[in-house]
């Protein structure tokens, strides 16, 4: 059975993080178009329709989202408040990819409606694993 191409957005702020996430992606033939922002602000304004983003058919909302906490301009952890909170948007599910294994992060993201939690910091075999199945949280 063929799987639905899904649109996935990468919210990464660094530049090899957000090419290990593709990588692995690609690698592990995810059936996705990849959108990737840099930042807290950018993603609320794509989200959002705004700037550059207003074009919907080449800024599509996302089935799903992976979300970095420590991002510049707005953290992740105000976008994910937000993404919940907002009635046309809390529907999208949310990963958190982050270098972060705190146990308050976790707390927090999953309190927060995040539907994973990935550790960069697990090594890349782990995180290899656990990105390659990322594909069951997405909505379709």
């Amino acid at each position: 059975m063929e799987h639905p191409t899904i649109n996935i957005l990468i919210v990464e702020d660094n530049l090899a993080h957000q090419k290990i996430t593709e990588y692995i992606l690609k690698k592990n033939n995810i059936p996705a178009r990849l959108f990737v922002v840099h930042d807290g602000q950018e993603v609320l304004d794509y989200l959002y329709r705004k700037n550059e983003y207003a074009d919907i058919s080449n800024h599509p909302l996302p089935n799903l989202i992976l979300l970095d906490l420590n991002l510049p301009k707005r953290d992740g952890r105000e976008v994910l408040k937000v993404i919940k909170h907002d009635a046309s948007l809390k529907e999208i599910p949310v990963v958190i990819l982050s270098t972060s294994d705190r146990e308050e992060d976790m707390h927090y993201a999953f309190s927060n409606g995040a539907v994973a939690y990935i550790s960069k910091a697990s090594g890349f075999d782990k995180f290899n694993e656990d990105l390659a199945s990322v594909t069951k949280y997405a909505r379709i």
